[in-house]
């Protein structure tokens, strides 16, 4: 096979994911479920403890005692009010985390007012619910009673508060420490033994766009692996001992436990729609350590540091967290995400140059080689082995590498869709500003700029670019594929079009070096050749 009918192949294949990966959830967007029939039938499932393990881990089943469902909360039965100078935060008459605000001006809608991170009728953070089904019905309908303020102010320091629900047959106190992080700790304590299990709740849903983003819960376990169940795949059953962190998490914010001592016993119920829900089986006394917030490095590092696992960046983590924590650096030193990301591309580049430059350098050696190459193939055309080992031999001699441009494309395929990831999920770049017009890199350009130098950057990149198509399909694609990539581009973060575009840009220069320097190489080489002669 050609070296250019290969490498077409690969950009084809390239566009072709990027559809696929990317394309796909604007035109088939996932179903939005009905909020109060999902509500109503997870909480009809309570988790169960497993009698067959030793290990008395916590496993979900639909087969499981029937409870009431949880009561919706509203604005009159908010039972405290926790103020900070980053959220506001509300806990109903169950004893639940009802509503969290979040008040830094970057995470405000259009019309200026505060987002509000927790669905309305999902399961909240820090609901219980019983093993005993008529346990867990009466505390449903039973309020808890709160021995302190109705207002906490923890914008100078934590403070606690201690919530009681008296049941018939035992007493469940909430002890509840605030901090002004979004961190809190929570002591959850019976009178009697008394299995019940404690939920993170639902996901928050503070992001509604249509890119294909991971959502649902994240569990480290106790060998360090993180497990990832995306909403709409969890199986009902999964459970884990001892682990680290169970975090329900949305594009940018998360609820979420942690305890890196001593673990918890985690198991994952399956919502109607198939969503994973958290719960952590506790007996007698429960402590746990919990954040509800923005996914932010910085924030969840302070609290500690191993926390930060709960950042997640899907498929391509592997390489999307170094790119992140590559991105931050820079970005400490620069103070601009824009000029960060510029720069970030620029080293990417830099690292990959020895590929790429032994690759364009092979390209151009095997575009010159084309003549001879036509002349084999109609020599040899009936003879395909022959045909090969005349090409071989040809490319031996003129020190031409037919894969020496295929490497290049293949890194650029996880290059990209991991820092599509990290451009996408990172909240740093909430409310994060280039210059001039982009005032906020994790929206779209609001005039359209950056998608359209984008596309003409790609159209000339083509245009400087050798190609001798002999399908005419995949002319047409390629031809078109600078069009399409800006309309897909005008709605993307420009965050991310400001990285295709530099990309393209430093490929555009990368281009016009190499082939200057194979002309210079190639006219030595002449030059060389002539002298040798006389």
């Amino acid at each position: 096979m050609e070296q250019q009918d290969l490498n077409k192949r690969l950009l084809l294949a390239l566009a072709l994911s990027f559809f696929v990966f990317i394309g796909y959830s604007y035109f088939f967007p996932p179903e939005k479920p009905t909020q109060t029939t999902e509500q109503t039938n997870t909480a009809h499932q309570t988790p169960k403890v497993d009698q067959t393990s030793s290990t008395n881990v916590a496993a979900p089943s639909a087969s499981t005692a029937t409870a009431a469902s949880a009561p919706v909360q509203t604005a009159s039965t908010a039972l405290i009010t926790v103020k900070s100078d980053h959220f506001i935060m509300t806990v109903d008459a169950y004893g639940r985390i009802s509503q969290v605000e979040l008040l830094e001006a970057k995470y405000h809608d259009e019309d200026g007012n505060n987002l509000k991170i927790l669905g309305v009728n999902e399961v909240k953070p820090l609901e219980v619910r019983f093993s005993d089904a008529a346990l867990n019905e009466e505390a449903f309908k039973t309020p808890y009673v709160n021995s302190g303020s109705k207002t906490v102010d923890v914008s100078e320091g934590p403070q606690t508060v201690t919530l009681t629900q008296t049941l018939s047959s035992v007493t469940v106190t909430k002890k509840i420490t605030f901090k002004p992080t979004g961190e809190y700790h929570v002591t959850v304590t019976t009178s009697s033994p008394t299995p019940y299990f404690i939920t993170p709740g639902h996901r928050p849903v503070a992001d509604e766009s249509m890119y294909m983003l991971v959502r649902g819960a994240l569990v480290k376990g106790a060998d360090n692996i993180i497990n990832t169940i995306e909403d709409g795949d969890a199986e009902g059953y999964e459970k884990f001992q001892n682990a680290k962190i169970a975090s329900a998490f949305d594009r940018y914010v998360a609820s979420m436990f942690f305890d890196f001592e001593k673990g918890m016993n985690v198991s994952i119920l399956k919502e109607a729609n198939g969503d994973p829900l958290i719960f952590v089986q506790g007996e007698d006394t429960l402590a746990l350590n919990a954040y509800i917030g923005p996914k932010e490095d910085k924030i969840l590092r302070a609290i500690h540091p191993e926390l930060t696992d709960a950042i997640e960046f899907g498929w391509f983590s592997f390489l999307a967290k170094p790119f992140f924590k590559i991105l931050l650096w820079i970005n400490d030193y620069v103070g601009n995400w824009g000029w960060a990301i510029i720069l970030f591309t620029l080293l990417v580049k830099f690292v990959l140059f020895p590929l790429s430059y032994k690759g364009m350098m092979s390209m151009n050696k095997l575009k010159d080689l084309a003549p001879k190459m036509k002349e084999i193939k109609e020599k040899y055309k009936g003879d395909p082995a022959k045909m090969n080992a005349q090409m071989m031999e040809m490319y031996k001699k003129h020190g031409a590498n037919p894969m020496g441009g295929c490497l290049p494309l293949l890194l650029q395929i996880p290059v990209f869709f991991a820092l599509y990831r990290v451009l996408l999920n990172a909240d740093e770049l909430q409310g994060a500003g280039w210059i001039l017009w982009i005032e906020n890199l994790a929206v779209m350009d609001p005039y359209f700029v950056l998608p359209v130098l984008m596309g003409a950057s790609m159209w000339f990149q083509q245009k400087i670019t050798p190609s001798n198509f002999t399908d005419p399909l995949q002319e047409k694609i390629f031809k078109w594929f600078p069009v399409i990539m800006t309309v897909f581009f005008i709605y993307f973060p420009s965050g991310l079009v400001l990285y295709w575009l530099v990309n393209n840009l430093f490929t555009i220069a990368q281009q016009y070096f190499i082939n200057h320097m194979y002309a210079k190489q190639k006219a030595l080489a002449v030059a060389a050749h002539k002298k040798t002669k006389d």
